[in-house]
């Protein structure tokens, strides 16, 4: 997926900030060395085929499933890293926590920055940062799933993270692991809140929740949401200023 970052402040263009970008980078290739379905060698490869037990995998691992685990029970079993694959055997992909686990491990290269703003995205989800006091924060765009390349909202974001889920840019990729098939309800959600594991999650879970994604997250302590129906219409669950 395309990572990208933006800078501003006292090291936005300095040996410093390329140091600290080296760093970050060489965190999401780690997890991605861990935790990739797609190299047959990952250590969660392994661990899904019987190869490597828990107990012999880096601790990571274990935290990682654990959130998992976490996020299964406080959504119904409507956000699951297990699920039949297509021979009926119970497949492991935690990829749904990894990415926006991985990301906001991989920011905390950036906020040794001084006086430093930062945005660190990863296919369109983001861990932003303003770190000077006078900084005017960040201006997220939220794209129309209905219409890319066309802004359907725009939100204040200081320090906090963006995650959204949908259908615009991947089709039908998101599964309801509780039924093996592709939620049809909603067009989009956007979770914005202080960390991107679990906003990345949230998003998910929500999308795939349907009709009941706003009631899910307005139970989520201190979210935004923005929801995007496969009809057009838009929610706004809580308040985008709690999160400036």
């Amino acid at each position: 997926m395309p990572i990208s970052l933006a800078l501003r402040g006292q090291h936005a263009d300095d040996v410093r900030a390329d140091a600290a970008w080296a760093a970050a980078l060489a965190s999401l290739r780690e997890a991605d060395r861990v935790f990739s379905t797609y190299r047959t060698g990952s250590v969660i490869s392994r661990l899904d085929r019987g190869d490597l037990a828990l107990a012999d995998c880096p601790a990571e691992v274990a935290e990682v499933l654990a959130i998992a685990e976490q996020a299964r029970v406080e959504s119904d079993g409507a956000f699951d890293v297990r699920r039949p694959g297509e021979d009926g055997t119970v497949r492991l992909d935690p990829s749904g926590v990894v990415k926006g686990w991985a990301v906001q491990r991989a920011a905390a290269a950036l906020a040794v920055l001084e006086d430093t703003d930062f945005c660190l995205s990863a296919g369109g989800d983001m861990v932003c940062r303003s770190q000077s006091p006078t900084s005017p924060g960040w201006r997220i765009g939220i794209e129309d799933p209905h219409e890319p390349g066309r802004i359907v909202a725009v939100v204040p974001v200081r320090n906090g993270a963006v995650a959204t889920s949908g259908t615009a840019h991947r089709g039908d990729h998101i599964e309801d692991p509780r039924t093996g098939k592709a939620p049809a309800a909603l067009a989009s959600v956007t979770v914005i809140g202080d960390d991107l594991t679990w906003v990345d999650i949230e998003a998910t879970a929500a999308f795939v929740l349907g009709d009941g994604a706003a009631t899910w997250l307005a139970g989520r302590a201190g979210r935004t949401g923005l929801i995007v129906y496969a009809d057009g219409r838009t929610e706004l669950v809580g308040s985008a200023e709690d999160v400036c």
